[in-house]
């Protein structure tokens, strides 16, 4: 993807980058390469430069460098989002986070932690081992806590522990001019005036960048039970699934793979799982006999629907196992069909409307010809469909992009909305003026206050000129 460039001297500015990092700024064409693509069917885009700061004061810095040059500055943590968001389309740097990787504090007592914006997920949870502590959410991937924070991830513990949006308490931010705001606090509530922190939690890095997290923490329970449950088709499936969540049983994850991913994943990891709709459960509690309960309960609702329950596991070892299935679908996914990539859904709706949208999506996908592993976080009405593509094949791209729309229109029909963990980026803009237009003037208003010259992460969300033009509004221009 080409651009038209905004850094008029680049070796100037690169020697001013330069002096704050030394050799930690990079022009190679294999880390800029690498710094403009995630895992996503959108062309990449690299930036000039890759820059990798060390503390929150180099980030002010080289964010004043950026602002004196016009110079774009795009967060990048583990490169696993899947619309866009760490491609330069305007140019400017890529900002590497992962040397910011300290764990500042943990507090038992509290259950919160403060960590830096580099720190992946499973880094903070073997900090914790042993602690009695632990952070729950799970986007499969070993995501980066500043990158989870910016797409408002979740993931398959969800529909027990929430979303990244219930889990962020405060957050250390640097604006555009390179000046630093602390949002929030570590009590548990406050009503001391705007929630800044949920304005910045899903901004994909377009209103700041994000240099520290304040995340809350649970306790390990003490007795975890996985389940894994095979049933005669997917309607079955969810109809288990919503009878599960009607039931009370406190489920902490609960995930829907059709027999298309199933086979996938056996294929792929030699895991030798029924080839039929599976639904993996997984329960916490603090007693055996509390978890002999829940799982009475669940042998019951699944075999009122004619499914039956292909393995339980209370090891931590035999469990791991289990999820592997669930851990290994994507890559699993891109295995059918060597050469693809995945053009990945993000529907969610109210649990309700689950069933009919799953339905329709499959039917879609089999009518136009397009391989289409299911999985879902369903116990809160979120599915995604790995939609196979070939990057060359245009008419392929075309028909994904219209059954993509037709997954989006349906699902906004419902009440529910275009993307419920993997966030905007460029590949959904036009999922989001149609779900919010008549709310895009007003979250250009807030881009163009914090972010007037459009340097943060630009032609993400909201697109860019009606981006400027509401900066030099905000200005007073």
């Amino acid at each position: 993807m080409t651009h038209p460039p905004r850094i008029h001297d680049l070796d100037a500015f690169t020697v001013a980058l330069t002096a704050i990092v030394g050799d930690r700024c990079s022009r190679s064409e294999s880390d800029r390469a690498q710094h403009g693509r995630g895992e996503t069917h959108l062309p990449p885009a690299s930036p000039d430069l890759v820059v990798y700061p060390g503390t929150t004061d180099e980030v002010q810095r080289i964010v004043r460098v950026c602002a004196a040059h016009d110079a774009p500055i795009i967060a990048y943590g583990a490169g696993s989002s899947l619309e866009g968001h760490v491609a330069a389309v305007q140019g400017g740097i890529s900002l590497d986070m992962t040397r910011m990787n300290r764990i500042l504090r943990t507090s038992v007592e509290d259950m919160d932690a403060t960590v830096e914006a580099g720190v992946t997920r499973l880094q903070l949870c073997r900090a914790l081992s042993g602690t009695g502590a632990t952070f729950f959410i799970d986007p499969g991937a070993d995501a980066t806590l500043g990158g989870m924070t910016s797409t408002g991830a979740s993931g398959t513990t969800s529909v027990r522990y929430g979303t990244m949006r219930e889990n962020v308490l405060g957050l250390t931010v640097v604006l555009a001019d390179g000046s630093v705001l602390r949002t929030g606090g570590r009590a548990r509530k406050s009503s001391a005036g705007y929630d800044l922190t949920r304005l910045f939690i899903g901004a994909e890095g377009t209103l700041g960048i994000l240099t520290e997290v304040t995340v809350r923490l649970h306790a390990v329970p003490d007795a975890i039970a996985a389940v894994a449950c095979a049933f005669p088709t997917v309607d079955a499936a969810v109809d288990a699934v919503v009878a599960l969540l009607q039931s009370g049983v406190p489920l902490a994850r609960i995930e829907l793979l059709d027999e298309l991913t199933v086979g996938a994943v056996n294929a792929f990891s030699h895991l030798g799982l029924p080839d039929a709709p599976m639904v993996l459960l997984e329960l916490h509690a603090f007693s055996a006999p509390a978890i002999a309960e829940q799982l009475e309960t669940v042998r019951e609702i699944v075999a009122q629907v004619e499914g039956h329950i292909h393995a339980e596991a209370t090891t931590e070892e035999a469990r791991a196992r289990l999820w592997e299935a669930r851990h290994k679908v994507y890559f699993a996914g891109l295995a059918m069909k060597p050469g693809a990539r995945s053009w990945t859904t993000d529907v969610c709706v109210p649990v309700s409307h689950l069933a009919v949208n799953i339905r329709e999506a499959r039917a879609d996908c089999l009518a136009n010809g397009i391989v289409a592993p299911l999985v879902g976080h369903v116990g809160d009405g979120n599915f995604h469909l790995l939609l196979l593509v070939d990057p060359g094949d245009a008419a392929g791209l075309e028909r994904a992009s219209a059954v993509n729309d037709r997954i989006v229109q349906r699902a906004i029909a419902s009440g529910g909305t275009c993307t419920g963990e993997h966030g905007i980026g460029m590949g959904k803009m036009a999922s989001l003026a149609k779900q919010h237009g008549d709310l895009l003037p007003a979250m250009r208003a807030i881009k163009g206050a914090l972010d007037p010259h459009d340097l943060m992460n630009p032609g993400k969300i909201l697109g860019g000129q009606a981006v400027r033009q509401a900066g030099r509004r905000a200005g007073g221009q």
